[in-house]
Order: C-alpha cells, then structure tokens, then sequence
C-alpha cells in the first residue's frame, strides 16, 4: 500500500509541474510585487524573470502535493552561541534550600496555595497523601475554571491513577525526589496520549495526538502528577482561545496576557502547585508578570520541545511558572536536557546547580538603567526603584548597561512571523485560518496570511542582522551574572528572544488598581543558576510571592 501511494504522489507531482498551468505571471503582478518588497526593476529586467518565476510556482506547487509532518523540522538549526563562546563553568552540588518542617494548614485553600518545597515536606512526612492534595486541586479546577477560562481539560482519571502510584511508592520508600506526588498543569500545546492537544485553536478542538510529550515525561519520572492540560492563546499569541478569554485572577476584568495565560492564571489562583508553559516573544514571562507568579523562560535549548506545538523552530522555549524562584530552580532541574532518543535537535545537555549564598556580595550585576527611567503613572516605576535598593541592600553593586545600538529591531518580527507561516502552511492554503475566532490586525490568523509576502531573502537578512544582535548582546552580559531590567522596557523581551538568553520574571510590588508588577533578570546562555540564586535571595527579604489573589483565597 506504502508503495502504490509512494507511485500516485510521484504522478500527480509529474502531472503538476509538466503538464498543470497555473496562472500566467505577468509583467503587472511582479510591479506589483515590488511594492511589497521594496524593490523596483526594469520592464526589461522584469521580463527576463518570468521564466524563473514560473518554475518557481511550479516548485512550489510540487513541495505542496507532498505532504510534511507537522513535527519534520527545517534542516537549518539555530544556534545563540556566539563566535568563540565559553559557557561559565558552575558545575556542582545543588543545596535546595528545602525546609525540614511544615505543619499541615487547617483548611485546603490554604494547602493549594503552598510552595511546591512545601508540599514535598508535607507528603514525604505523611500528613497529606498525593491522593488528597491531587483531590483538592481538582475539586478548585472544577470551582474555578468557568471563572478563569484558564483550563482546556481536566485530566481526573490520569491524575488519580497517578497519586494512587505515588502514594504506594512513597510508603515503600521510593522518593523519587521534591516533585513526587506534586500535581501541576501543563499548556495545551504539549501532546498526552488520550487527552485532547488543542493548541487552543478552533481548527485543532478535537485534535488527539498519541504521543507522550518530552517535558511530561520527565515530570512523570520524577512522579509529578498531571491534573489539567491550561489555555493557551490560538496557536501561542495573547490570552484568547477557543473557550474565550483567559482572567487575571487579581482583575478578572483584565486578560491574563501571553499565551501561558492558562498556566500562569491558575498557578496564581492556587488551581495547581506549578505549571509549564512556553516562550516564543513573551509569553512566560508577560503572563506571569501580570499574575503575579515567578515564570522563568530558560536559555533557547535547555529544554525538550518535542511533542510540543512549534510556532518558531528557532525561538520556541519551554519552562516552569510557579510561586517561587525555589521551585522554578527545582522543577527546571528535571525537564532540563535532553531525553533517550531526543527528538529536538536544538536541546544541548549542559550543568546547573542552585546554591544561594547568603547575600549578593561577590555578584557582578548590571542593570538597564535608562529603561529604569521611563516615566510611569501607574507605580511601576516605583516599585522597581525599591526592588533595585532592596538588591543594593542584598550587598549588590550595580553596573548601568545599555541595550545595543545600531540593530534593526523593527526588522525581526519577520524572522517569527516567517516561520509561523511554514509551520502552519497548510491551515492558511485550506482557509481554516478562517475558523480562528480573532480575525484582527493583531490575530495569529492574520500574521500567518501576511507571512506568505514575506520573501527569503529577508527572512535571511533579518538572520543576518540577528548574528550582530546576538554578538552584541553577549559582549554586553558576558561580563555580568545576570542584569536587571523593568520587565516591559522597550526590546528586551524581543532581543532575549532572539538572542536566546534566560530571563525570570518575579512580583515585586503591585499597582495603583491592586494588580501585581514585576521585575526581570537576564542571564547569560547556559547559565541560570545566578538568576534563580538572586531571585530567590530576594523572595526570601520580600514577601511578594506569598500575596494571593482574594478571591481565590476565601476557605469554604
């Protein structure tokens, strides 16, 4: 059968491209073109190209009558290491910082909104089974999810079958470390046989995909419990998806920003004890910046995106959203590196450890003073003036540092946008992009529509001038352990993006209308330890991150 396939395909494509006319191209469509691109040629000049152009119709026509996996990558990989590039070597022994003792709360809202190092005291010592906590985390999914929109699927028998494991393997002696019988949720763009993988999409709703996705595994094997698969914005932009608009739990008149909308909102509200949620422009950090949670998007490669959807091979990241800079550090840990017979070829396996001093001293840090500057009515500004005294009070000295100069940052939307469009090539030539319900300026649907007028030659260009960013950008931090930087100041997050550096967004205050703020550290590649160490030095001198949401607070 593989075969007669194999010969009907080949036919057709012989057919297509000797035999099928596709519309003439003419002298008007290339003008017209120019105007697109920027670029103007000679009637004589145009004429020549003709030829060309149609064979390269008719090329593009035969790629079409062979159809890809939507998990067959580009040949090309991208790499943020730039030229002559030595990671910092800071290899050894974690100390988790876990604490000995916890008592049990009296009532369950106060269990859910624990610390994930918390529960693991309170399950290890046998005060709470996985099978209670994992209970009392879906009894608030089920209370809440109309209220946050933040939850595409509850996945109750899987993760009763797998606290019930824990349990049992607990009171055996197996410890398969903190993150045992933790229950957590996941963005519904990572794939779980038997459960629906949505990528909150209207064309993808039903969509089964039988695969078991990297970064679940890895939380499988540490005995993690999976209770609900999260919103995500349509196809990875902004908070809205199939069931409506994902809520800030502090101002559920507000959306919950970035497309982790769904995991930063119910790990904020207490409906799990950590999410994972993923990275392409923002959508960690900006979602848990509103929140009010700790998001930290890890170094581009440091984790498995196989069995997650791809939007940009070369700017897809995945990471934890969680209370803390603690159980960011010890969740990143296990879904960090690569797996047996690892499928994304951009993972690189490299050490990390977490062993936070007792104070800043002895720590090289910069920050980007003039974005600190920028005038503000809303207390951003001033809660970040009392995050920067209180690091400075933590024994750190800071260095001002200045974004680089002299890049095209208007330019490098057409390296995502390009790539989106090759991903999802097929949903665009089918018209189901027509089935998303945002059909703005700003939709997902109409940044895949335009990508296909975006031209090689620029998509390559803007890679070009990506090369100088990122050498520019690691002369500027290789000299530092982390910077701090205002978490919306202008190109941070596109640079950081695209250069692939980690950053971790932490609450540091909240504003005029009650609502959290935040501020951001950047790390060099490869190179997350300082960020999570300093973060959580100053979580443990502030008590931002203990602050929840009033109204997912209240006890029965």
């Amino acid at each position: 059968m593989k075969n007669a396939t194999s010969i009907v395909l080949a036919l057709l494509t012989f057919l297509l491209v000797h035999c099928a006319s596709p519309t003439k191209i003419n002298r008007g469509d290339v003008q017209s073109a120019e105007k697109l691109l920027g670029i103007e040629f000679s009637n004589r000049e145009i004429d020549t190209m003709l030829t060309y152009l149609s064979g390269n119709r008719k090329g593009y026509d035969s790629m079409r009558m062979v159809k890809l996996k939507f998990t067959t990558a580009p040949a090309l990989y991208f790499d943020p290491r730039p030229d002559r590039f030595v990671p910092k070597a800071r290899a050894g022994q974690s100390d988790w910082k876990l604490v000995k003792e916890v008592s049990l709360p009296e009532t369950d809202t106060q269990i859910a909104f624990l610390s994930v190092t918390e529960l693991s005291v309170l399950i290890k010592s046998g005060k709470i089974t996985s099978t209670r906590l994992t209970q009392i985390y879906l009894d608030r999914l089920k209370k809440y999810k109309d209220t946050l929109l933040a939850v595409v699927t509850i996945t109750e028998e899987l993760a009763l079958k797998q606290a019930a494991k824990a349990d049992l393997e607990i009171k055996q002696g197996i410890d398969r470390g903190v993150l045992h019988g933790i229950p957590y949720g996941i963005k519904d763009l990572f794939s779980i046989p038997g459960y629906k993988t949505t990528w909150g999409a209207e064309p993808y709703q039903n969509q089964v995909i039988d695969e078991t996705a990297s970064v679940v595994k890895r939380l499988d094997d540490a005995g993690a419990i999976l209770v609900a698969k999260l919103a995500s914005g349509a196809l990875a932009r902004g908070d809205v998806w199939f069931g409506g608009k994902t809520k800030n739990p502090w101002d559920l008149k507000q959306g919950a920003s970035g497309s982790s909308a769904g995991s930063a909102s119910a790990t904020s509200a207490g409906l799990v004890a950590f999410a994972i949620g993923t990275e392409t422009l923002g959508s960690i950090i900006a979602p848990s910046a509103r929140c009010g949670v700790t998001g930290l998007r890890p170094t581009f490669g440091a984790v498995s995106r196989a069995g997650c959807m791809t939007l940009s091979w070369s700017m897809d990241k995945a990471g934890p959203i969680s209370r803390s800079a603690q159980d960011c550090a010890i969740i990143f840990n296990i879904i960090k590196g690569k797996n047996t017979n690892e499928q994304d070829r951009s993972v690189l396996d490299y050490p990390f450890s977490f062993n936070p001093p007792s104070n800043l001293k002895g720590y090289k840090i910069g920050y980007f003073k003039k974005l600190f500057s920028k005038k503000d009515t809303t207390k951003v500004k001033e809660n970040d003036s009392i995050s920067l005294a209180k690091f400075r009070e933590l024994g750190a000295v800071l260095e001002e540092v200045k974004m680089p100069d002299s890049i095209p940052f208007d330019a490098f939307d057409i390296i995502l946008r390009a790539e989106a469009g090759a991903s999802f090539e097929e949903l665009v030539r089918e018209h189901r992009d027509r089935m998303l319900s945002e059909q703005t300026k700003e939709s997902r649907a109409n940044s895949l529509r335009q990508s296909r007028f975006i031209s090689a030659v620029e998509y390559l260009q803007a890679n070009r001038h990506r090369t100088v960013l990122i050498e520019k950008f690691n002369a500027m931090i290789k000299g530092f352990d982390f910077i701090l930087s205002p978490t919306n100041g202008k190109d941070v997050s596109l640079a950081t993006n695209l250069t692939g550096h980690p950053a971790i967004t932490i609450p540091n205050g909240f504003d005029k209308k009650g609502r959290p703020t935040s501020i951001t550290l950047i790390g060099n590649l490869y190179d997350e330890g300082p960020l999570l160490e300093a973060a959580y030095l100053f979580q443990q001198a502030t008590d931002f991150e203990e602050k929840h949401p009033a109204r997912f607070t209240k006890s029965k």
